[in-house]
């Protein structure tokens, strides 16, 4: 990528799903001395980016996120870490960074970059489902020196990118758009006529799909996660359901089983998106109308994160999916 025209800018970074947006951030945060802020909005994402900087196994590659998944002792742990020089890299929600102890203890530690994730979220979410989004840019101006602060997305469409440097405050920001282009996923049309023949197009499918690996089914609503995931199960197939309204215990559980290969197919509304980075999932389905074309990237972007072609399809009764084949190429029809 071109090099910014000065040095310590602020930048907004879209680039697509699995391009690797965590290492813009990962390596100038591991180069520059202090510590890094990671602004990220779901506690699942943050974990797995503790889980994959601890796994480095780097003494400079120290993290740690504050939570509410997170027990009290640990969150205060962090937190005097970041402020004593001993942790490079604090990951934190918009609405820990609101609460002023929490922003007390970052402004200690004066972080040297400030990485926001997903940043469209604060577009997205902002406005009515997470208002302390917009408010991310007045708490990092308190911040003495600034850091620069760099917001990254993969699906952030003209309009939300304006919106996200306004609210973050960015400051002649760097605006580096490589598209959203997953050449490995093809778009491919499947008609159906009424709602029982999608459905039934949608276990066929899955359950060809499942031979070859794990996959997940996207629905519209809670309710539809658990008919979808019952008519799976009469397939013969290891089902799970995954929504917003279950209990964390239970989200928790799904997610385990899913990333260690203990079902064939989760069935999930939109709560099962960013965080979920698992290699080899070979097949998304959409049986129902994503909310938003941001949304239905995000979601078919769940599949080939590891290099291989994947297909996706779709169809006027809105049966759409994306898998990833065996073989060397992509195919679209």
């Amino acid at each position: 990528y071109p090099r910014p025209r000065r040095p310590g800018r602020d930048g907004l970074l879209g680039l697509p799903t699995a391009a690797g947006t965590s290492a813009v951030y990962q390596l100038p945060g591991l180069e520059l001395p202090g510590p890094t802020l990671v602004v990220s909005p779901l506690i699942a994402l943050q974990q797995d980016q503790v889980r994959s900087l601890l796994e480095l196994g780097d003494d400079d590659a120290r993290a740690a996120a504050v939570s509410s998944a997170v027990p009290a002792s640990e969150r205060r742990a962090a937190l005097e870490a970041a402020a004593a020089g001993a942790l490079e890299f604090l990951f934190l929600s918009p609405e820990q960074l609101a609460n002023e102890e929490v922003l007390d203890a970052v402004r200690t530690a004066r972080p040297s970059l400030v990485a926001v994730d997903e940043a469209h979220c604060v577009s997205t979410w902002g406005h009515d489902f997470r208002p302390e989004y917009l408010r991310v840019g007045e708490r990092l101006d308190t911040l003495d020196p600034r850091p620069p602060v760099l917001a990254l997305t993969a699906t952030a469409s003209p309009p939300v990118r304006e919106d996200v440097a306004e609210r973050l405050h960015l400051r002649d920001a760097a605006v580096i758009v490589r598209g959203f282009a997953r050449p490995g996923i093809a778009l491919e049309v499947v008609r159906t006529v009424e709602a029982a023949d999608k459905d039934r197009a949608v276990v066929e499918r899955v359950r060809a799909e499942a031979e070859h690996g794990v996959g997940i089914v996207y629905v519209g609503t809670r309710r539809r996660t658990t008919e979808v995931a019952d008519a799976l199960a009469e397939a013969g197939l290891r089902t799970a359901a995954y929504h917003g309204g279950l209990r964390r215990a239970e989200r928790d559980e799904a997610q385990r089983r899913f990333t260690d290969d203990e079902v064939d197919v989760v069935v999930a509304t939109s709560a099962f998106g960013m965080g979920i980075d698992k290699p080899d999932v070979r097949f998304v389905v959409h049986a129902d109308v994503p909310g938003s074309p941001d949304a239905y990237y995000q979601e078919v972007g769940r599949a080939g994160r590891g290099g291989a072609p994947a297909v996706a399809r779709r169809g006027p009764a809105e049966t759409r999916w994306a898998r990833m084949p065996p073989g060397p190429r992509s195919r679209a029809r």
